[in-house]
Parts: structure tokens; sequence; C-alpha cells
């Protein structure tokens, strides 16, 4: 909706323009201080969506983080307060409150009102800093309904309030203070944020975690206050840092360490300083994790290449040199030496250059070969002064490369005599009339019973039906090499067309959609689940670029005479009820529940689940591919603990899921 809604915005002032046709000086706008924030609030946050409003709390937190750096702070308190307030305190050295030499304002009222406007520019203020290049603080203000500013310098206490980024009045004393720190109250403005203005405490934990590993020692303090029956609070402190960060990932996942300790080691040039911490566990999963200025560079970027690139350098150096490798030629390539790794990549640097709008790549050149020779002579030290970590290390790589020797042999060998790549389709798809990507679906279904209804019921014209029957393979727990020629998978490697792993090609693919239909039973959800974990690893495009719908049948039909409603929960089933029997509970209404797709006749079936004018469909991002990962691995691996513990804090849910 809120694209729909910029769109009209759009449209309604080009036709404004072109009624007038009269494009002159008096077209020009200039918008003054923060004006510019407002009227377009995703250049500054990227969206105005629930991203977006819990991107505010991190941009106020990293002014706090960036005093940390500066060695100024010890202790961060993040509240959540009743009516969705937030509140940030910390105990750095409280922002300046002279007045500026050039706005004649307080400087803090000119951090909180003017944009590019802070300590993070060169001035000395900050050497490192992580903050939304210096306009983080004047973008919350501009965006927040109303907005508390309070500054404790030592002696004096410093408050001034905002709304909608604007003031009344300068900044006052309010009273004495032996302390030093800033506090930060806002609420963010639900006319900026129409979609939802509440904050998801998991959300905000999760960054705050991050944050914590990330600058060993610090503490941060995060309580949920909005429910006074049920007070939530964390206390984020880990002296360990990133080693910790590497123990609480397999801690969370279920995966076992191969070795007892965290490699850990770091070193700085010039202005330059970098942290690494890695460990080898039992998975076939590699999960690197890379940071600039505590900020997550989810594309990697040159401190994330040059780790890999000193990572498979020096165990190729050290297989060599101790003739665990035979031969001259041979070889591990960086697919083997990070299967099972999990690693997190720190550097902080004085000026860092992202690449992209969200900061997503680093693209300092001068990182690489930094961290890639810090990789090199640290893990080389450790590899040979800790000879038995050394062999798991190499046992687990070589077995990963036998692995991929494997899979290739088997890739080849369906080349050449699997219909996986020669274009052919699979015996039971019923495919559509229509070619390209532009309107064309294909429904994956469960069972032939379902699948001869959704046959039945579908549009030729652009609607494929492809059932499957049995549960296939869990691609978590199987390397690649069993993948291939999988009698369960291969069907929908086939009925897609664009391959699989690294021979996956998007503009193959021979449809626009890819929905997956299956019961509103368990073993419909464990179907489901299997086939969005091959998606995910194996397929991931299909995801990333919008291809993956779930269907939604309805659980339930209530019908009396000829009329009839289709609920798609016990709720909407007890109100289509009232509906039908006029709130009198003696007259009879007829209620079917659906326990599988196969008791639809095709009608049904079209009319409440394959109709593109009256179907509900759950489309499938990625919104955080690692958070993605995470629940990939604890919904589908081989631990228990991690899947009880997940399914027993967010069983809460289910009664709200529409799957």
């Amino acid at each position: 909706m809120e694209n729909e809604n910029n769109v009209n915005e759009m449209e309604e002032n080009i036709s404004a323009v072109d009624k007038s046709n009269n494009y002159d000086e008096n077209q020009i706008q200039v918008l003054e201080g923060l004006e510019a924030v407002r009227i377009r609030p995703g250049m500054y946050i990227g969206s105005t969506g629930p991203r977006g409003l819990h991107h505010l709390v991190y941009e106020i937190v990293d002014n706090s983080i960036d005093e940390a750096l500066a060695g100024y702070c010890s202790e961060i308190t993040v509240e959540i307060l009743e009516g969705d307030i937030i509140r940030v305190s910390d105990n750095g050295r409280g922002i300046p409150t002279g007045i500026h030499p050039t706005e004649k304002i307080s400087a803090a009222t000119v951090v909180y009102t003017v944009l590019h406007a802070g300590g993070k520019f060169g001035g000395g203020g900050y050497k490192v800093a992580g903050g939304l290049h210096g306009v983080g603080a004047s973008v919350v203000n501009a965006l927040s309904e109303w907005l508390e500013l309070t500054v404790y310098d030592g002696n004096k206490i410093h408050f001034q309030r905002f709304e909608r980024g604007k003031y009344s009045e300068e900044m006052k004393v309010i009273g004495e203070t032996d302390r030093t720190g800033t506090t930060v109250m806002f609420k963010a403005d639900p006319e900026i944020f129409q979609e939802t203005t509440h904050y998801d405490y998991e959300i905000l934990l999760k960054r705050l975690r991050e944050q914590a590993f990330l600058n060993a020692g610090i503490r941060i303090r995060f309580s949920d206050k909005r429910d006074e029956n049920s007070v939530k609070e964390e206390i984020l402190h880990y002296i360990g840092g990133i080693k910790e960060f590497v123990t609480h990932i397999h801690s969370t996942r279920g995966y076992e360490a191969l070795s007892p300790d965290v490699i850990y080691f770091g070193g700085h040039k010039d202005d330059m300083y970098a942290e690494i911490a890695l460990q080898y566990n039992d998975s076939y999963n590699e999960i690197v994790l890379s940071f600039a200025n505590n900020i997550h560079t989810p594309d990697g970027g040159t401190h994330e290449t040059g780790f890999r690139k000193g990572l498979t350098k020096v165990i190729n150096e050290y297989g060599r040199k101790f003739d665990i490798l035979k031969g001259g030629s041979a070889k591990l390539e960086d697919k083997d030496v990070c299967e099972g790794l999990t690693a997190i990549v720190s550097v902080k640097l004085t000026n860092c250059e992202f690449e992209g709008q969200t900061k997503g790549r680093l693209g300092n050149p001068e990182v690489r070969p930094f961290v890639d020779k810090l990789v090199c002579e640290k893990l080389m030290d450790y590899l040979e002064e800790n000879p038995n970590a050394a062999k798991i290390i190499f046992d687990k790589a070589l077995q990963a490369q036998k692995a991929r020797e494997a899979a290739k042999k088997a890739r080849e060998e369906a080349r050449r005599k699997s219909p996986l790549s020669s274009g052919s389709l699979p015996g039971k798809l019923s495919d559509c009339s229509e070619k390209g990507t532009e309107r064309t679906e294909i429904y994956i279904v469960e069972g032939d019973s379902a699948g001869g209804s959704a046959k039945g019921g579908r549009d030729r014209r652009f609607q494929a039906i492809l059932p499957l029957w049995g549960k296939m393979l869990n691609v978590e727990k199987s390397r690649i090499d069993k993948v291939y020629n999988n009698e369960k998978l291969a069907p929908v490697v086939m009925a897609l067309g664009a391959g699989i792993g690294e021979d996956f090609d998007i503009t193959k693919l021979r449809y626009g959609k890819v929905i997956i239909m299956a019961d509103a039973d368990v073993d419909g959800s464990h179907i489901r689940t299997l086939l969005l974990t091959f998606f995910f690893r194996y397929m991931r495009p299909l995801i990333e670029e919008g291809h993956v719908f779930i269907a939604q049948p309805p659980l339930f039909e209530c019908k009396r005479g000829k009329e009839k409603r289709y609920a798609y929960s016990d709720e909407e089933r007890n109100k289509y009820i009232a509906e039908l029997n006029g709130g009198n509970p003696d007259v009879k209404v007829d209620v079917q529940r659906y326990k599988g797709l196969g008791e639809m006749d095709s009608d049904q079936l079209w009319d409440t689940t394959m109709n593109p004018e009256t179907r509900i469909m759950l489309k499938v991002t990625l919104e955080d591919a690692v958070k993605a990962d995470e629940i990939f691995t604890i919904l589908m691996g081989d631990k228990v603990q991690p899947r009880r513990d997940f399914i027993e804090k967010n069983a809460k849910y289910a009664e709200n899921l529409d799957i």
C-alpha cells in the first residue's frame, strides 16, 4: 500500500503539472530545515514500514555506540515504554551544549535539527563512527511526533523538546548533576509511519545483542515496559566479544563445535583495525558475518574478500607444508574450507566507504590486503601451534572436497542421463499453454487427490499443476551430492527448468509464480517447510526475486441453504456462522472442516484458492537472510533441543498463522 500511495501521489503531481503547463521559477521548491526528510523519509531510512521504524532506534543507539568506540561510554540503556515510546540513555560525554559559533544556537540543537551536523565529519569528535553518515539524530527528530533531549555534562542538566523536528524553546538548564551522558526519548510519528508504530521486541533485541558482541565489555540494558504485568528485560554484556558471538550462534542453532576453542586474532595498520573469530562445527553450512564500524555488511566487501582469500591460502599452504595435501596440484577451494565454518569479521576504520544506499557492502580497497595478510600470519601461527585443531580443520575440509567432487560427478551424470537439464518435463506435470514468466504460475500440490482437483479447477491457459507424493529429502541434513538425482526433488527441478545449486539460472525459469499448495495440517506444514528449505539452500534467487508463494486454502465452509462462506480461521468461521444464522444459535449452519485439499471439488478449489481475483496467497520474502538461515537450521537440522525451544517460544503465535 505504501508504494501504491507514493505512485498515486506522483501521478497526481504529474497531472497537476501537465494541466498547468507552466514550468518556471515558481515550481522550484526550497525545503527548509528537516522538511526534506519528512517529505521523502525513504531516502534516509529506507522505508516507512516496520524496517524504517526500527531503524530510528538503531540510529540513536549507534550514537551511543560511537561514544563507546571513542572510549567514553560503558553502559547504554534502551527502553520501550507504554505507547511505543523509545528511551535511550548512555553514560558518555554528553552532546556539547555550548553555543555553536556559526549557527548561534546550542550545539546539541544543531545536531538534532541540521542535516549533516555532528562530530563525525573530520572535526576530531570521533575517529570511528557507524552512524548514518552523521544525519541520524536529525532524521530521527524529523520523523518523530515529538522528541525530548536531555544532556548531562557533569554540572548541569540541559533539556530541549522538539515536535516533528521543530522547537519553540531554546535548550534550557533544568537542574544540576555530577553525571555525564545523553538521554533521548521519542515517539515515532504516525503521520509518517502509517503502517505501524509498534516495535518488535525480538528485532530490537537481535540488533542490540549484535552490538554488544561487537563491542566487547559494553553493557546494554534492554527492557520492554509496554505491559506492566509482563516486563521483559535483557542485560547484554559480553567480555569475550565476537568470540562469544560465535559460541552464541552455535548454541542457538544446535551446532556442535569440532574443537574446544574459538580461534581469535586481531591487528591494526595505520587507522585500520580488524578482529576475527572463527570455529568449525558439525554442519554443512557456512556462516560468515562481516561488519564495518559495527554495521553489518550482508553483501560482504573488501574485508570479507580479504578474509576468504587469506583463509583459503593459509590452509592450502599449511597442507602442502606438512604434506597433508598430496601432489603439487592438490588444492582446497573456498567452498571446501568454509563448509561448517562460523566466522565473524569486524573492521573499524576512520572513513568507511560503503557501496549502495543500504551500506550492504564495504568498498575500501586498502582493507582487502590488510585483512588477507592478517589472516595469513595469525592463522598460520595458530595452526602450527595447535596441530590437533589443524587436523580437525583439514579433515573437515577434505570431506567437503570429496563431497564437492562427488556432487560434480553427480551433476555431470545428471546432465548426460537425466532430464534435469535436457529441457524435458516430468510425467505428472500438467503444463499450461502460455509461455514466459509474465503471467504463468505453477502449483506444487501435495498428493494425487489434491492434484486431480487442482487440474480440474485450474485455468489451463496460465496455471500448471505438479503433484508430489510422499515427503521429499530434507536438504538441511544432506550434502549437495545427495541432492542431485533425488527422485522426490527431480520433478520440481525439471518443471521449473532453471537448474539447481551453482547451475541455477533464474533467466531459464519457466513460471513467474511458484506456488506451494499443501493441506492445512501438520503434514502439509512439513512439506511446505521441506520445499522452502530446498528453495532457500539451492534456488535462493527464486525467493530473493519474489517468485515463491504459499497458497491459502480455507479451513472451513459455512453453509446455510444456498448461501455459503469460506473461513480461513476459527474466528472467521464464528463470524460467518453468526452472519448466516442472524445471531440465532437455534438456526442451523452446516460447517465443514477441510482436512485436506482433496476434500474440495475442482470448483471449490478454484473459487477459494486458485482464482487470481479472489484467492489469498502469502509471498515468501528474504527480509533477513541470516535470520532465515538460522530458522531453517533450527527447524530442519539434526538437533532436537533448539527446535523444541523455538517451538515453545513461538507457540503463542500459532493461532495467528495463516499457513
